[in-house]
């Protein structure tokens, strides 16, 4: 055989060989792997995002808080719009305007050219309906269903907070969102998010020139099912939060209720409040920025953020603290001119009271020379004044005071518990002493607390010496709550034996002839309470009005603080309003209606 012969068949076997490969994989593309079929088929595909329907919201007895409405976007592919698309009639089927039409445009190409995003949000009905109809004739349009929540009861706004669309960050931080997502941006709604949102599904579905829906894609075998969103049960008493909000109605500040035994969360009122429907739907944005330019700040919650003074109430602590350190015996007697002398100087002023008294007594009355000597002689027992502050202050934060409180809210204040530096700073070191900060005997000076850190004390009394931080969730999905956080004790530094006394006073608040809120007593119900009033530094309006309370005395079921700024007395706004609340939840019925009714006339809100 020639040479040539040889090369001519070499060259045939590379040329079959070569054939042979293409056939091979061709036969590889068209009939083995779907996935090129799946690309071929791209172009006339449309992927519809499956949208689950958000986690609904109850409260504590099964009410619903918060639901699902179905609502319309008309989504747009910028690359995929027409040249030639009918503008005019596309802007009139939407009620907008050239102007916008075209601004939508850009703003959607400046998003993507290539990517889906929200032309027109929340569709009205009616409009959805004409749309449906015509929608063949604008390729790059489509229509998507998602959903906008709807709130059945106007109430605890503060608690439920409230969703906004993701921004450019979201989507940066989590791939699971895309434009026009709703996001939970306050309340419960943005601390469970990621149990409320569930998951999003897939349909691939076939679409022709017009972009009107043939049918799904080989026949649904790549779609994915979306998944609802947990419910959550929340630790709410609807009716009570209800009640909460129409006592404090033209009023400024908080109540806070916890349930001792458990740290749920009863109310959560902060005043003033708003309707939460208000943040849905397509006027969101309009009435967002009215709530935000209030003078009054609904959006500000009040329960968590607000750091005030916790004026008398504190004097309960500072007792507690005396008789742990056994500065103080329960017998302790001490006179009340009708203000506070330390050597020469008259430093804290006092109300006409008897005298002497002893512990019981001096709660009953807030006597303040009372719990100034309490306070001095503390600090008197150790050697130097630093060690003696870091004592007092140790057992402080033992309450929860100037610490976060690790609840599930995403937001929240630490309040101000003032350590040594900061008084080293302002007077000196070795410049200050016991007299010098004598203003927090009285829960005045630096020391601020929360509401909820109120209540929170408030609770710890009641159980005698511990708490369960406090939290807004009971159950999610059929489960209670189980984070270890929330169900297991915390202990304070104070015995619970010391307690005893204590209460003992809070319930001559009450019921003393010379209580300081005799007036809001009730028959048949033993109720533990303080007074206090608080210097309002603003210059702004009247002091505070600050009251705390359990009851019944034994077995406590309800542990609450109120709040009511530029009440003045304890006794005139906050005292009579936590009584109400308590009588309401325990016995759903009130024996003073004259002292509700003075309330809910009451309008304490500033003019500007």
């Amino acid at each position: 055989m020639k040479v040539s012969d040889n090369r001519r068949f070499i060259v045939k076997g590379i040329f079959i060989f070569i054939a042979l490969v293409f056939l091979c994989k061709l036969f590889y593309i068209q009939v083995v792997n779907d996935k090129y079929k799946f690309s071929a088929k791209n172009n006339v595909l449309r992927y519809d995002v499956k949208y689950p329907g958000r986690g609904l919201l109850y409260d504590r007895n099964d009410q619903l808080l918060a639901y699902n409405e179905a609502s319309y976007d008309l989504m747009i592919v910028p690359r995929e719009v027409e040249k030639n698309i009918d503008s005019t009639l596309f802007s009139n089927l939407l009620h907008i305007t050239l102007e916008e039409y075209s601004s939508r445009i850009q703003q959607a190409k400046k998003y993507s050219k290539y990517k889906e995003s929200v032309f027109a949000k929340k569709i009205d009905v009616e409009t959805f309906a004409t749309l449906q109809e015509m929608l063949y004739k604008f390729k790059g349009f489509f229509v998507r269903t998602r959903s906008t929540r709807k709130y059945p009861v106007n109430t605890a706004s503060n608690v439920m907070g409230y969703l906004g669309e993701v921004n450019n960050q979201n989507i940066k931080e989590d791939k699971y969102y895309t434009s026009g997502d709703l996001i939970g941006i306050s309340g419960v709604e943005v601390a469970y998010e990621q149990l409320l949102r569930g998951e999003k599904g897939m349909e691939l579905v076939l679409v022709d020139v017009h972009n009107s829906k043939k049918g799904k894609f080989n026949e649904g075998r790549y779609d994915t099912n979306a998944v609802s969103g947990a419910n959550i049960t929340t630790t709410i008493d609807a009716d009570l939060q209800i009640y909460g909000e129409r006592l404090m109605q033209n009023k400024v500040g908080s109540i806070v209720a916890i349930e001792p035994s458990t740290g749920e969360i009863l109310t959560l009122v902060s005043s003033p409040t708003f309707n939460p429907n208000t943040l849905t739907g397509r006027a969101r944005s309009k009435n967002f920025k009215q709530l935000l330019e209030d003078a009054n700040k609904p959006l500000f919650n009040r329960a968590l953020l607000g750091q005030y003074a916790p004026g008398s109430t504190f004097k309960l602590i500072n007792g507690l603290i005396a008789l742990q350190e056994k500065t103080l015996r329960i017998y302790s007697n001490f006179n009340c001119v009708g203000e506070y002398e330390y050597g020469n100087d008259k430093m804290v002023g006092c109300h006409e009271h008897t005298s002497p008294i002893r512990l019981k007594k001096a709660i009953a009355i807030s006597c303040n020379s009372y719990f100034c000597n309490v306070f001095q002689i503390f600090f008197d027992k150790y050697q130097n004044t630093e060690i003696a502050f870091n004592t007092w202050k140790d057992h402080i934060a033992s309450f929860g005071v100037g610490q976060w409180m690790n609840n599930d809210f995403s937001s929240g204040k630490k309040g101000f518990l003032p350590k040594t530096g900061f008084y080293d700073n302002t007077y000196g070191e070795t410049h200050w002493n016991a007299s010098t900060i004598l203003s927090l005997s009285i829960g005045q000076g630096e020391l601020l607390l929360t509401p909820i850190q109120m209540a929170n004390i408030t609770a710890i009394i009641a159980n005698r010496g511990y708490y369960f931080t406090p939290h807004i969730v009971k159950q999610i999905g059929e489960e209670n709550i189980r984070d270890e956080q929330f169900i297991k004790k915390k202990y304070t530094t104070i015995d619970p034996i010391y307690f005893e006394s204590i209460i003992d006073g809070m319930q001559m608040v009450l019921e003393d002839e010379e209580g300081t809120a005799k007036n809001c007593s009730l028959e048949e119900l033993i109720i533990c309470g303080k007074t206090g009033t608080a210097q309002n530094t603003s210059g702004n309006g009247e002091d505070h009005s600050i009251f705390i309370a359990f009851a019944p005395k034994d077995n406590p079921k309800i542990a609450i603080a109120v709040y009511v700024e530029n009440g003045g007395w304890g006794s005139t706004w906050a005292a009579p309003i936590a009584t109400l609340m308590i009588e309401k939840y325990l016995k759903n019925e009130i024996s003073k209606p004259y002292l509700e009714e003075f309330i809910l006339k009451g309008n304490l809100l500033l003019t500007p």
